[in-house]
């Protein structure tokens, strides 16, 4: 799933090749990812867009009239910048990957696509970005909240604090692979209790949080579109690194796995060496 720091490079790639360009037109192929029906997809012809953002996890292209195209991309989206596109007729609603396409007016626009038969990717066409439920629930960014804040939001729910981490009411913009990385960095088992977490821990997890998002937006912004994915698990310590050595300490990394997802830790840096048990047959190891 696209997190923070993917969705950071993807609106300053927008900002770079659209802002300026007016739209030529906005192709729906996927009905069930358009959230919205008033204003129509309609009224983003002929417009100009004016800057591209960043919600947390959810992407806003901005076009003048006060008009925002906001997208979640979900665990399979992705966008897709095309220099020309290969028809000039519109989308037809089908099966394949491409959800949504915009054209604009130098023939070049982008594709939202989402693979897999499972579709949980949601545009949404507004006026106001905060009409977004999802938006409009999000807690602080997680790149630029304070200290003080931080450890206030963190402590505002009981619970393992790898969930915590990423419930986006509580922090924005952190997901599965960046919260195993955030850990990892600050030395803390995935489901230790963030009523038990010292002040010094909740330090460590601040600066680990600041730390591991600014490397991957350095990493992340300036490469394009399509080099995203690659450029993430490049810089990855231990997500997606199941029985790889840790690069810190060469201990082997450890999964454990739930029904939907997995998380991926290193016993040496994180647990005193202990190995997890898989959560839903015993109880927790903290």
């Amino acid at each position: 799933m696209p997190e923070l720091p993917e969705v950071e490079a993807l609106a300053g790639y927008l900002r770079q090749r659209t802002v300026g360009r007016r739209v030529d037109r906005l192709d729906v192929a996927a009905v069930s990812a358009l959230k919205t029906y008033d204003p129509p997809t309609s009224a983003v012809a002929g417009r100009t867009v004016v800057d591209a953002r960043r919600h947390g996890k959810f992407l806003d292209v901005v076009v003048d009239a006060g008009l925002h195209l906001v997208v979640h991309l979900a665990r399979a989206g992705w966008l897709h910048y095309r220099e020309g596109f290969p028809s000039a007729a519109p989308l037809r609603p089908g099966k394949g990957p491409i959800a949504l396409r915009v054209r604009l007016d130098d023939g070049s626009g982008f594709d939202l696509t989402e693979a897999g038969t499972q579709k949980s990717l949601a545009v949404y066409l507004v006026t106001d970005p905060a009409q977004v439920p999802g938006v409009a629930r999000l807690g602080p960014d997680a790149l630029t909240v304070d200290q003080s804040v931080f450890a206030e939001r963190i402590r505002s729910r009981r619970g393992q604090v790898k969930g915590v981490l990423t419930d986006q009411q509580v922090l924005a913009g952190v997901g599965n692979a960046y919260s195993d990385e955030i850990l990892h960095a600050a030395k803390l088992s995935p489901f230790a209790l963030t009523d038990r977490l010292t002040d010094e821990q909740l330090a460590t997890l601040h600066a680990a949080t600041r730390r591991v998002l600014t490397e991957a937006v350095q990493r992340s912004v300036g490469q394009r579109a399509a080099e995203l994915k690659s450029e993430k698990r490049s810089g990855l310590q231990v997500h997606a690194r199941t029985g790889l050595p840790c690069p810190v300490c060469g201990d082997t990394v450890r999964e454990v796995s739930f029904s939907g997802s997995s998380l991926q830790y290193c016993p040496a840096c994180q647990t005193g060496g202990r190995t997890l048990a898989d959560r839903r047959l015993s109880r927790l190891v903290r």
